[in-house]
């Protein structure tokens, strides 16, 4: 009989777990950088608590870089350096910075490093906003939202960009199927 019980806790649980992850929202993004080409690629999963970014890119400049939510989805101006894709994701009016007093803006992540060879690959969290909007800011809006990543690394106190330089990397969100 106790296997009997145990069977039926086990099977209700793999049910609850996978309708969770039938549940969960997923996004997409394509990382081109400033002559146009495709360099990389990010996926955005909504949780209960928030949002998890992981990208994989290559062919960027060694280093610490910067990498924000921006509150446009367009990245279609990349000789002119992604400024289309406007600033970060902000709805709050919050000021830049993960350190700041009157901050985080709901685009703000932390800093990534790219290896000497071009190549990164990172992962981010953030509970200041959500593709559908449930948690914080919402991602997937009319207007849609970019990930872009800077030249340099976020001081995360200085306005309104934290001294992260250029652009020099952008990928729309769009909703997975």
């Amino acid at each position: 009989m106790r296997t009997c019980h145990a069977w039926l806790l086990a099977l209700g649980i793999a049910t609850a777990g996978a309708a969770m992850a039938e549940e969960e929202k997923r996004a997409h993004a394509e990382f081109f950088n400033q002559d146009g080409d495709a360099i990389g690629a990010a996926t955005l999963r909504q949780g209960p608590n928030g949002t998890l970014i992981q990208l994989e890119v290559q062919d960027l400049p060694p280093g610490p870089k910067a990498i924000h939510i921006h509150d446009t989805g367009t990245c279609e101006d990349h000789d002119h350096g992604f400024q289309a894709s406007g600033g970060h994701l902000n709805p709050d009016g919050k000021k830049h910075g993960l350190m700041h007093p009157e901050g985080p803006d709901a685009g703000d992540l932390t800093n990534f490093y790219v290896h000497e060879n071009g190549y990164a690959w990172a992962e981010f969290f953030t509970s200041r906003a959500s593709l559908d909007g449930a948690i914080g800011a919402k991602i997937l809006t009319e207007s849609g939202a970019a990930l872009v990543i800077h030249e340099n690394p976020d001081d995360h106190i200085s306005q309104p960009i934290g001294n992260a330089g250029a652009r020099i990397a952008c990928a729309v969100i769009q909703a997975a199927d």
